[in-house]
Formats: C-alpha cells, sequence, structure tokens
C-alpha cells in the first residue's frame, strides 16, 4: 500500500493536472467561436461556387473541356489530401480523419489501384507514415501559421495541380472533419479533381439557359483552379473549428475525469489515514493495559 506523503503527491498531481485540462478548455471554447463563424462564413462562397461551375460545365462538357473538369480518363491512380490538425489532446480528431483515410486506401489497393498521400498537418502525417510511409508524398504543415488564410489554400491547390498535370495521378480526393456541432465533427471525402458535377434535381424546373463571354472552356480554364483552391481553404477552416470542438469536449471530459480521480484518492487517503491513527491508538491502550 502507498504511504499517506505519496498519496498528498499523487492527489496534489492529479489537481495539477485539472488546472492545465480546465485551462486548455477555456482557451479552445474562446478559440472556437471565431473558428465556428469563419468556417460557417467559408460554406455559402464555396456552396456557391459548386453551383456556378455545374451551370457552366453542363454547358461545357465535351471532349474539349478542361482536363481539372473532364479527367485524364483513368483512376488507377489516387491521390488522397489528408488534412488533419497540428496537435492534439483533441479526443478522436484526428485519428478519426485518418481512419477514413485508410479504410479508402486500403480498399482501393485491394482492387489494384495505386494511392498516394499529401498529408496537411502533422499529426496525420504521423499517424500515416506508420502504415503508408513511402506513399506520403508530401507534407505540409502548418504550425507557423497564426491565422489560416485563403494564401495557404492556394499554395496548396497549386502543389496538387503542378502534380496533376505532371501526370502523377488521376483522381484526388480530399479528407477533412466538417463541424456539425461542439460535440459532432463528420469525417468528410471529397473528390475534387476530376471535379464531381451534380446533376440538377429532376423537380428543380427547366434549366435556366445563359450566355458566356468569353466562352465556357476559358472561364473554366480560370475558375477551376480557383475552386480548387476555395474547397481547400473551406477544408480548414472547418478542421479548425471542428478541431477546437473535439478539444474543448475532450478536456471537459479530462476535467471531469480528474475531479472523480481527486475525490476517490482523498477518500482512500482519509479512510488510510484513519486506520493509521486507530491502529496507533489501540497500541497505545493495548501497552498501557499491559502495564
Amino acid at each position: 500500500m502507498a504511504s499517506l506523503k505519496d498519496m498528498r503527491v499523487r492527489i496534489a498531481s492529479t489537481k495539477a493536472t485539472q488546472k492545465i485540462t480546465k485551462a486548455m478548455q477555456m482557451v479552445a471554447a474562446s478559440k472556437l467561436r471565431r473558428a465556428q463563424m469563419a468556417a460557417e462564413a467559408a460554406r455559402p462562397y464555396a456552396e456557391k461556387m459548386d453551383a456556378v461551375i455545374s451551370n457552366i460545365a453542363s454547358a461545357a462538357a465535351g471532349p474539349g473541356a478542361p482536363v481539372l473538369l473532364a479527367g485524364t480518363g483513368s483512376d488507377q491512380v489516387h491521390l488522397f489530401l489528408v488534412c488533419t490538425g497540428e496537435r492534439g489532446l483533441s479526443g478522436a480528431f484526428n485519428s478519426s480523419i485518418v481512419r477514413l483515410a485508410r479504410e479508402r486506401a486500403l480498399a482501393l489497393m485491394n482492387q489494384g489501384k495505386q494511392v498516394k498521400f499529401f498529408c496537411v498537418g502533422r499529426k496525420g502525417y504521423e499517424q500515416l507514415r506508420r502504415n503508408f510511409d513511402k506513399q506520403i508524398i508530401e507534407n505540409v504543415e502548418l504550425r507557423s501559421v497564426r491565422q489560416l488564410g485563403f494564401v495557404n489554400a492556394e499554395d496548396i491547390a497549386a502543389k496538387v495541380i503542378a502534380r496533376f498535370n505532371a501526370g502523377e495521378f488521376d483522381v484526388c480526393t480530399l479528407f477533412y472533419s466538417r463541424f456539425k456541432s461542439v460535440i459532432s465533427q463528420i469525417p468528410t471525402a471529397q473528390q475534387i479533381i476530376p471535379l464531381v458535377v451534380e446533376a440538377p434535381a429532376a423537380n428543380a424546373g427547366p434549366a435556366t439557359s445563359y450566355e458566356y463571354e468569353p466562352e465556357e472552356d476559358e472561364i473554366l480554364a480560370g475558375l477551376l483552379p480557383r475552386n480548387l483552391a476555395v474547397q481547400i481553404f473551406r477544408a480548414l477552416l472547418e478542421n479548425n473549428a471542428s478541431f477546437y470542438g473535439a478539444q474543448m469536449s475532450a478536456m471537459d471530459n479530462a476535467t471531469r475525469n480528474a475531479g472523480d480521480m481527486i475525490r476517490k484518492q482523498t477518500l482512500i487517503y482519509n479512510r488510510t489515514r484513519q486506520a493509521m491513527i486507530t491502529k496507533e491508538l489501540i497500541e497505545i491502550i493495548s501497552g498501557a493495559e499491559a502495564i
């Protein structure tokens, strides 16, 4: 059995841990609001751009369509753009994204296809390199970035497009965690190359006819790379909000668990101390009676 001193040290250590987790919870809560507002503000623009591209793509569909829209005509080589966090202590936030990417990769590899990884975020890279070290072609860390900006997404998109133009892959899928609420983040896989154009709904009524100037192919040539950067930027913002939500929940659970441990350890300490006092009293009384 541990001594009373060891128990006191253990209780003090648990209290110090509780203070740290409580402070981290408060920091995550303060950053969550701004991150959530940024993620929600980016959704309408990304969704509207999808709608505009879908409308233009329906008119530009054909043999002369841009390669980012039409694809290479093959799906043998897949690139997984996996976006995760730079830090941990956020529950299953990072591991859920990596798990989704790993399952998709293993399913494609079982079909005889080749899978490559482009990691954005230190935690995703650390987890994926355990099983796919030779398949990771690039890793981008955003630890030095104090505030996410569109320029960060543009840099990543430029690297992806350069590799696509070099013929290094046929299909690119973006993996991130979509923010739903503080306690709910949804791991999401979105194909971004070639772009998946949604067909108009059957009950949407007659499609509106537009005349474009310049031609549709010329518009798409400039719009598709920007849309790729927009989708990546949206994923980074969603990830940022999801990270703080997951970290807030994880630190709240850790604080509660630390409180339960302190109560149990204090109870054991008091019982042990009482037993030792009782034993000493019995020894003193027994000695006095013997005399």
